[in-house]
């Protein structure tokens, strides 16, 4: 059994740096036959333990020692740090902040804003239907998923251009760390104009929502809180449904015979999301956790306090212990539940809302376009640690005269 890195030797993944954003299953599969846990060296030359076994991960996920609060773990501040949101606290603080943040999240509200998405995808189709070729993640995706997350909190119109370019830098951030540093100032100093004009002026938007929502102890969300959450909401809501809907047809494309199934019957669609988030899930690794005292996975106990856990939820997602055959895309594959969006009480709260985008946007194109069909043999991946996403997916499909007819 081993209790220390001096037991356990580094495995450095930096000569591994294009695989990992081309084919991260790849790697993956190397570690986890070797074991459940690594200390491995990341491309960016940090160093973390890395659980990749599906029971390892699902455990880690659910296991309360395991800290996100990078200062309670470790003593000093984490990097980009704007305020605290529900992904980097811990109980009592997490637990208090989704109470508020999850009563704008009902069932009724994430379905009520169905019509919205449809006639969002619509309109966006409607604008290159007549082209014959269509660029999905700059055309399609990235607008779609961005303006839903948008006009859900209240974003104006004018401002998304803004939070485009922020976003992308901050799930690819710039070579040059001032940049990074002046992403961050800059969207801080955004939203909390954007909050103080709500506090103001509210509307009928998820921002003024969460404004003026209390519980039954007349708890509020604090400035910093707010701020700290909508960057969260904005942040995740974009990134990973974008992700998800180019996946998604990606994944159906290169796969004729589960497109046809899925054509045949449109009941599949909900199933055909859900094997998409198995298969090429938005997110390889989840966000980083700390350990707070001794945490053992397997026969590898890894130190006390402070030492940075990294979870694959790309390679729980492709474990062969819990998915059989799971390199094999399959919308009919028995239900078995994957762990893409987290889980235990980080599992993603917008997980209905993506869920509904990613199966509104995939059915969308693929019933306006009967030929939709790849340009390319494979996608440029976006050299990201964390995010499973493209940078360009072209696509091509008979154009149409008028809506909806050739």
């Amino acid at each position: 059994m081993s209790t220390g890195t001096d037991q356990h030797p580094v495995v450095d993944l930096g000569p591994r740096r294009r695989t990992l954003a081309t084919d991260p299953y790849a790697v993956l599969e190397e570690l986890r036959a070797q074991g459940p846990v690594h200390w491995v060296r990341l491309p960016d030359g940090s160093v973390t333990w890395l659980i990749v076994g599906y029971q390892e991960v699902l455990a880690a996920l659910k296991d309360p020692t395991l800290s996100k609060n990078w200062y309670r773990a470790t003593g000093q501040l984490g990097p980009n740090v704007i305020g605290t949101n529900m992904l980097t606290a811990d109980p009592p603080d997490h637990t208090r902040l989704r109470r508020l943040v999850s009563r704008e999240f009902s069932a009724r509200r994430i379905e009520s804003l169905r019509p919205h998405v449809e006639a969002a995808a619509a309109e966006l189709i409607d604008g290159f239907q007549h082209a014959g070729s269509v660029e999905l993640v700059e055309d399609f995706a990235m607008p779609l998923s961005l303006g839903v997350i948008t006009d859900l909190l209240g974003v104006p119109f004018l401002d998304r251009e803004a939070f485009r370019a922020w976003t992308a830098d901050i799930i690819v951030p710039p070579e040059d760390p001032a940049r990074e540093g002046q992403v961050l100032e800059e969207i801080t100093a955004y939203l909390d104009q954007l909050i103080e004009t709500k506090r103001r002026q509210p509307g009928e938007d998820l921002l003024s929502a969460l404004i003026r929502t209390m519980d039954e102890d007349h708890d509020r969300l604090g400035h910093e809180e707010l701020r700290a959450t909508a960057f969260l909401l904005l942040l995740a809501g974009h990134e990973t449904t974008l992700n998800l809907i180019a996946n998604g047809v990606y994944a159906l494309l290169s796969h004729p015979a589960e497109l046809a199934a899925l054509r045949a019957d449109w009941s599949l669609i909900d199933q055909a999301v859900d094997e998409v988030l198995r298969w090429e899930g938005s997110l390889t690794f989840a966000t980083n956790r700390f350990t707070t005292e001794p945490y053992r996975v397997g026969e590898t106990v890894i130190p006390g306090r402070g030492a940075r856990v990294l979870i694959a939820l790309g390679s729980a997602s492709r474990d062969p212990e819990q998915f059989p055959d799971p390199d094999r895309f399959d919308i009919n594959r028995p239900p078995r539940a994957h762990l893409a969006f987290g889980h235990g009480i980080h599992h993603c709260l917008g997980t209905p809302l993506a869920r509904l985008e990613g199966a509104v946007a995939i059915r969308a194109l693929l019933e306006r376009f009967p030929d939709l069909s790849l340009e390319i043999e494979h996608p440029t991946w976006r050299p990201s640690m964390m995010g499973r996403g493209m940078s360009v997916l072209p696509l091509a499909f008979s154009p149409l005269t008028r809506a909806g007819s050739r």
